[in-house]
């Protein structure tokens, strides 16, 4: 893991077309701002667990036998 220090104001670029920087720091919070391609997606870390999570339950809840049956009927 790189660590680096930022104060308000100062940047990190990252793979030349993505900059982040230091918008705000107030109690104890730090406020951070993206400047990136729209059509990159940039998620919360605990948005990203949450949605990996979500398709994990749902590949185990899916039903393969339907499935089996959509895919003959489609041949």
């Amino acid at each position: 893991m790189l660590i680096l220090t930022r104060k308000i104001g100062e940047g990190v670029v990252l793979n030349e077309n993505i900059t982040v920087r230091v918008i705000e720091i107030s109690k104890g919070v730090v406020k951070l701002g993206f400047d990136a391609p729209k059509d990159m997606l940039i998620l919360r870390e605990e948005l990203e667990k949450a949605i990996k999570e979500s398709n994990i339950e749902a590949s185990k809840n899916t039903n393969h036998s339907a499935l089996a049956s959509l895919s003959a009927k489609l041949k």
